[in-house]
């Protein structure tokens, strides 16, 4: 799956973000480019170079990455400040397994750092740009909540919508007319967590007793795009009502079903496919 990209406009400098494992990696190449458009490597490397970076940069990785290798990093500690000493952003993470510096070359390669990383970077480059920089940032990161929420919204009421059509199919179809109110909700609850068994891999009850601080139900807690596959099994649940199929086929086909459109929708499997 491609690496999401997005460029922000920082004081006229097109300032490239991209997503690595859910974190946020900015361009230290487009930020050195806004000091000196020709000696971007250089600047990175003198930076590297320097005793407090190399500080910075092993605290960052021992909390952050548990395979860093603090005996190598030691071991280029002890060379900063000699007039010798010199440091790509490659042989830093070659040496030491780093996580929080990825370099790679090509035309959309380039030096990226995460975010606190960059920010550290941008500090060294100008202060004022850095300011500039976690503005931009802190904008396009409130963007982006502000399209997840409707996005979010957006399928919460769709799911609603199509948990009426469920529910009407399983009182037209599964509950006798002579079941009491109590069974009737029994069916209901059933039929609630074959969608929750489909596509979470549990029933309502299990999520509760693995999640007892949570205050909420396991569809509150939902992503976007479960709360979307949620909506779509739903209509397609009842739709097999109405077929007559039996609940345990109905379960194998809705579990494939979510399992392949989340698939798509995240590029990873996030519906645990049921054992035969």
């Amino acid at each position: 799956m491609k690496a999401k990209t997005t460029t922000l406009d920082v004081k006229g400098s097109a300032i490239t973000v991209r997503q690595r494992d859910g974190e946020d990696y900015i361009s230290l190449t487009d930020i050195a480019r806004y000091k000196n458009a020709d000696r971007t490597d250089d600047l990175v490397r003198n930076w590297l170079r320097n005793r407090n970076t190399l500080e910075f940069l092993g605290l960052w990785e021992q909390l952050n990455n548990d395979a860093f290798n603090p005996v190598e990093f030691d071991g280029i500690k002890t060379q900063a400040g000699l007039n010798s000493f010199t440091l790509t952003a490659k042989q830093w993470i070659e040496r030491t397994g780093a996580i929080g510096i990825t370099s790679s070359a090509g035309r959309y390669g380039g030096t990226y750092a995460h975010k606190d990383i960059a920010f550290e970077f941008a500090t060294w480059v100008s202060v004022e740009f850095k300011l500039f920089l976690i503005k931009e940032f802190q904008r396009l990161k409130q963007d982006e909540n502000q399209r997840l929420s409707q996005a979010w919204d957006l399928n919460r009421t769709l799911s609603k919508l199509n948990y009426r059509i469920h529910t009407d199919a399983i009182r037209d179809h599964l509950i006798p007319a002579t079941v009491t109110a109590a069974q009737a909700a029994e069916t209901y609850a059933s039929e609630a967590d074959l969608l929750n068994v489909a596509l979470f891999g549990q029933t309502a009850r299990q999520w509760r007793a693995a999640n007892p601080a949570q205050a909420g139900n396991m569809r509150d807690e939902a992503s976007v795009e479960q709360l979307l596959v949620l909506a779509n099994i739903e209509g397609m649940n009842a739709e097999f009502i109405h077929m007559g199929l039996a609940q345990g086929e109905r379960l194998k086909r809705l579990n494939a079903i979510a399992i392949r459109q989340m698939q798509t929708l995240t590029a990873r499997p996030a519906a645990p496919r049921l054992k035969e």
